[in-house]
């Protein structure tokens, strides 16, 4: 796989721009087909698209990918096997680190600069419940025991709930489907 090209490439940093001038906070590239030349290609388009907005873009588990693109930091998951917040910072120090938490334990334990928690509302599919959200009450515990470290909430978030995430202390709300669906 490649990145986007012409005509797709063009509406998504058109996209992405827009998303910026409104004040997205951080762009998250998620794109694990993508390799090392192709993946560090496309964080650098998005950065141009981004630039001068104060909105940050953080790689999906390449501290060296981002590191050599330049970009603002790298976001984990908590997948066993995977990168830790102290082995990116060791690759990648001046960066901020996120990381994804499906927990209040986890998010406890993170020493990461922000956390993805998810997901808060589940997903249904032709009336049949496929993922099953933790609910606003854990999304509460989770940003009180953050303390200071702003939580994200994901997962299901809409519009409409958006609001109820942000009373329960998210410092924001993150998504694919509200943003580029």
């Amino acid at each position: 796989m490649t990145s986007p090209k012409g005509e797709a490439a063009e509406k998504l940093a058109a996209r992405i721009r827009e998303l910026a001038r409104d004040g997205i906070e951080f762009l998250l590239v998620r794109e694990k087909l993508l390799g090392p030349w192709d993946l560090a290609s496309f964080v650098l388009s998005v950065m141009a698209a981004v630039e001068g907005s104060g909105t940050k873009v953080l790689v999906s588990g390449r501290p060296d990918v981002a590191a050599a693109a330049g970009a603002d930091g790298v976001h984990l998951s908590t997948t066993p096997g995977e990168l830790t917040v102290e082995q990116v910072r060791e690759q990648f120090a001046e960066g901020l680190v996120s990381v994804s938490c499906h927990t209040v334990q986890e998010v406890a334990a993170q020493t990461a600069d922000l956390v993805l928690f998810a997901p808060i509302f589940g997903k249904t599919e032709n009336g049949v419940e496929v993922v099953r959200g933790v609910g606003v009450p854990e999304l509460q515990r989770a940003c009180e025991v953050a303390g200071e470290t702003p939580v994200f909430a994901l997962g299901g978030v809409t519009e409409e709930n958006a609001a109820i995430c942000l009373a329960a202390g998210a410092s924001g709300i993150a998504g694919i489907r509200m943003f580029f669906g």
